[in-house]
């Protein structure tokens, strides 16, 4: 099996794993998956969000997605117990495809890591 098809058929089955249990019957997008895992890593998962808030949540996200290929570096809680990340290295400039498919890697592993997907 090609990694481009592994990749499909994992995240197809992530975004049905995570549809049936976040969502009212629709496929949640990219986004909502990335504003979920910010959400997880800050482990207040039972309150509102503030706009703001939810936009550091995705930040929060990404960081963390992306720290396993090097782009960036944990480095504390702050008094909130909000994460905060520094940048080791900037991404390379991508195309909008590219990103998408970076960020679905990304997210493929973090809940293979957790189990959640095979």
């Amino acid at each position: 099996m090609s990694r481009d098809t592994q990749l499909k058929e994992r995240w197809e089955a992530l975004v049905d794993i995570l549809s049936n249990q976040f969502s009212q019957g629709e496929d949640l997008d990219l986004d909502a998956i990335i504003y979920l895992i910010g959400v997880q890593e800050l482990g207040k998962v039972h309150r509102e969000f503030k706009k703001d808030e939810k936009l550091n949540l995705m930040h929060i996200a990404i960081c963390r997605l992306l720290e396993p290929y090097g782009f960036y570096e944990f480095e504390f809680f702050d008094d909130e117990g909000w994460p905060h990340y520094k940048v080791k290295e900037q991404l390379p400039p991508l195309k909008a495809g590219e990103q998408s498919v970076l960020m679905k890697e990304a997210i493929v592993n973090y809940f293979l890591e957790r189990k959640l997907i095979e």
